[in-house]
């Protein structure tokens, strides 16, 4: 029986193949076939699929309470934002349902932050060429992709991009009216590009001494899936304000913005909210997801995997030097720089029963389950190297 979309906005085009369920690293076809998921959910499903502990703790709360509204007090909000709080650099948590809120949180904390000090002039962000923040109007402002503001108006005053890596743009670009600086410690949608632990600091001391805010979005690189908890520890600093989501719920659907007490300072009661972000159910799955991501063990393991990794694929580029061009990313967040559309590659590994994403700049991108072992790396290596030699063989026929 063919699908019918028909009632669906059609702003997603996946293909025809359906999963009835998922078990660890694996997702199953309503055929039965297994396919190797190597994007997760885009960097989401941490933890795989099934696991006891998430599954554990989602139905338990589900028997108690779903949904009260940020009304009355939730525990597991509490115990959570502890958790974050004790973790990070962070004095103050709030709760979204996305990444992108969490986006829109930061940049009405930045705007608010100055506006209580005495400096309503600050208003200015500073995005980065290639960046990915999400898809309000605010976040696709901050981002520095015109394609993602076709058909939408004006951009938005306030928000300018610079050349992606470029210091001495930045620091030309702060002006007394500048806020805060935004930027993916690595870009999932820009193409897998990890800016480097020098350029991280310098960032740091730059906004330093401009005065204004350093608004991290980890909303894919965070949640463990560079080998520490956040991207950002790499560099030994730490950003005033910071976006997370995806993985920390690890196919739930929540997020959160952290700060320090200095940035949060223009947030009062009634400044902000949401109905359903930092709700019971999600709070459940977040604390169980919180507790594995953080044992010393888990990150330890994914930084070995992630080294496996990234071996692997400088093999794969040395072996099709013609397709492959570049390896990129850090941890669990890789990608392959080709020389072609990525999509041909995409749906060559989807025949192979592996499930890999795109990004930008011609960028196969591989965000698979943090859970996943040496086998599951040499699967979906193996795999890979049957696609690339598939469309190096239809290239040179």
């Amino acid at each position: 029986m063919s699908p019918d979309r028909s009632a669906i906005l059609p702003v997603y085009a996946p293909p025809e193949i359906v999963f009835t369920h998922g078990e660890g690293a694996h997702l199953i076809a309503e055929d039965g076939s297994r396919h190797l998921d190597f994007i997760a959910g885009i960097a989401v499903n941490a933890l795989g699929y099934s696991h006891p502990a998430a599954v554990g703790a989602l139905k338990a709360q589900a028997d108690r309470i779903w949904h009260l509204s940020n009304m009355f007090r939730i525990p597991g909000q509490e115990e959570l934002a502890r958790r974050y709080v004790a973790d990070s650099f962070a004095d103050v948590v709030f709760f979204t349902n996305s990444g992108t809120e969490a986006i829109e949180c930061a940049l009405k904390m930045a705007r608010k932050a100055h506006y209580s000090a005495g400096h309503p002039e600050r208003l200015g962000f500073l995005g980065f060429e290639g960046s990915f923040h999400g898809r309000s109007l605010g976040a696709i402002n901050a981002a520095g992709n015109p394609k993602y503001l076709e058909g939408f108006g004006p951009a938005l005053p306030g928000f300018r991009h610079l050349p992606y890596g470029d210091l001495e743009a930045i620091r030309a670009a702060i002006t007394p009216e500048t806020a805060a600086l935004i930027i993916e410690p690595v870009q999932g949608e820009g193409g897998c590009r990890a800016l480097p632990e020098d350029f991280l600091r310098d960032l740091r001391q730059i906004c330093d001494e401009a005065g204004i805010f350093l608004i991290f979005d980890e909303v894919q690189c965070g949640a463990g899936r560079t080998g520490k908890l956040f991207a950002h520890e790499w560099a030994g600093i730490t950003p005033d304000i910071m976006a997370i989501a995806k993985g920390v719920g690890a196919g739930f659907p929540m997020g959160a913005c952290l700060a320090t007490h200095r940035a949060s300072a223009g947030m009062a009661v009634g400044s902000h909210g949401s109905t359903f972000g930092g709700n019971a159910l999600a709070m459940a799955v977040g604390l169980a997801v919180w507790t594995e991501i953080t044992r010393p063990e888990f990150l330890a393991h994914v930084r070995e995997m992630s080294s496996r990794l990234g071996q692997s694929l400088e093999g794969l580029k040395a072996r099709f030097p013609d397709l492959v061009l570049e390896t990129r990313g850090k941890g669990l967040l890789r990608g392959l720089r080709l020389a072609i559309d990525p999509k041909p590659v995409q749906i060559a590994a989807r025949a192979e029963k592996l499930l890999v994403g795109v990004a930008g700049e011609n960028t196969l991108r591989l965000a698979p389950p943090l859970i996943i072992g040496p086998a599951e790396v040499q699967e979906a290596v193996e795999k890979l190297d049957l696609a690339l030699g598939t469309i190096a063989a239809a290239r040179a026929a």
